[in-house]
């Protein structure tokens, strides 16, 4: 027969003479650790350039990347599970020195701080993170995608081909407009070039136009239909040409992009709960990692993802 079982003390309600450090919870070498000494070193006057004076007072700009950062690398991306992480986890609580920033501000500063500056923080973090020995950007480097759905309309999709459809559409309607003119007042148009497709911008556009609109001003003949399609183009073109090109750059050579959340591309998901496989805006977050080292450091081509 064994001898009698002897269980280890347990009382969660005893109190200790003095309080537990959190410094004292976190192991030296800790990848925690070094994800503070990195932020700590990265230049956030991009960041702090977003605030405005005045007003309650905001959590750092540093305090707010640290639990992205250290997020990410503990698989850790939504906002909710943050704000959890910030409350309940001995790391996080250490990380941001007992401070606690709910989902909300998370969120904001993720949209809005980050917002045009992102890869700019970033690269300064993954050369840091190369200066400490953690990563090598010589060595391999295996990626992983997820796409995770934005929480933006699905209805304010902007496609790139469809702006450029209606670019050509618009050069080609004045165009004919041009040749139009030309036949019924050749004389006023005399000596002066046409529009040339590379020129094509609001400016230059509204410039036709109104060459166009003064060689026909005294013309009876003139039909009806191009007087409407002249005045239309005289009050939107400008006006689209302009949204086009802005568009245009905050696309940056995406395919699509969601109006009210320029950061979100749409794609299709792989589980579609409504199993219409229709196209969602969402971020592709692209996970990085080089098979030698524990630490793990994500980089995303849009943005950090902001859906609660």
């Amino acid at each position: 027969m064994g001898g009698k079982v002897v269980f280890k003390a347990y009382d969660p309600d005893q109190l200790t003479f003095l309080p537990y450090k959190l410094e004292e919870l976190v192991p030296s070498g800790h990848p925690v650790r070094i994800v503070k000494q990195v932020v700590d070193a990265v230049d956030v006057k991009p960041l702090n350039r977003k605030y405005k004076g005045g007003g309650a007072s905001s959590f750092h700009p540093r305090l707010m990347l640290k639990p992205l950062v250290y997020g990410y690398l503990t698989n850790t991306y939504f906002s909710r599970k943050l704000e959890d992480q910030a409350a309940q986890n001995v790391h996080f609580m250490w990380l941001l020195g007992m401070k606690k920033p709910d989902h909300n501000t998370i969120n904001r500063f993720r949209s809005e701080k980050l917002s045009g500056v992102l890869k700019q923080i970033f690269s300064q973090i993954v050369l840091l993170l190369q200066q400490e020995g953690i990563v090598s950007l010589k060595e391999a480097v295996f990626i992983d995608g997820a796409k995770i759905e934005s929480a933006a309309n699905k209805y304010t999709l902007v496609w790139g081909k469809n702006i450029k459809v209606n670019k050509e559409n618009m050069k080609t309607q004045l165009d004919e407009l041009w040749d139009y003119a030309q036949s019924i007042a050749a004389e006023e148009l005399k000596d002066t070039a046409p529009l040339e497709y590379s020129e094509i911008n609001p400016a230059k556009v509204k410039e036709t136009i109104a060459k166009i609109n003064a060689a026909l001003e005294d013309k009876e003949d003139v039909a009806g239909k191009v007087k409407q399609k002249l005045n239309y183009a005289k009050k939107h073109w400008p006006e689209n040409l302009a949204k086009y090109d802005e568009q245009e750059k905050l696309l940056a050579g995406r395919n699509s992009m969601s109006k009210t959340d320029p950061d979100a591309t749409f794609m299709r998901m792989k589980e579609d709960h409504m199993l219409n496989g229709q196209p969602k805006p969402v971020y592709n977050v692209q996970i990085s990692t080089q098979p030698s080292r524990a630490l793990l450091f994500c980089y995303t081509q849009t943005a950090l993802p902001s859906r609660i």
